[in-house]
């Protein structure tokens, strides 16, 4: 049951849409019970972002959504993959990338809650 939401200032080629989306289906497995079998990823790109003010480099944000909650090792090692990803696929630097993590108690799928 996660989800992750990519918005980016860069525009997204298809072939590039298909690698992050493979690349984050293995990345999420930094989480104890977690696969891409689950998984749904957005990639919302040319985006207008603004990061200290600047918009003259790429950035990017990246919302990870997980029932239950989220463990802090799980998190450091996500966040490097996604940096890793994001760098790999886009050319953005690390330094122009946030990543937000948020737990969930209830989550619906399939007209039921897990």
């Amino acid at each position: 049951m996660p989800y992750i939401n990519l918005k980016t200032t860069k525009t997204v080629s298809a072939e590039s849409c298909e690698m992050i989306k493979s690349a984050f289906g293995k990345a999420i497995e930094c989480f104890p019970g977690k696969s891409e079998a689950y998984l749904m990823v957005g990639i919302e790109d040319g985006a207008k972002l603004w990061f200290r003010g600047d918009a003259s480099s790429d950035s990017a944000v990246v919302d990870v959504e997980l029932l239950g909650s989220v463990n802090s090792a799980a998190s450091e090692n996500m966040t490097v993959e996604i940096c890793n990803i994001l760098e790999k696929e886009l050319g953005i630097s690390p330094d122009r990338v946030y990543v937000k993590y948020k737990g969930y108690t209830d989550w619906g799928w399939n007209k039921m809650n897990f």
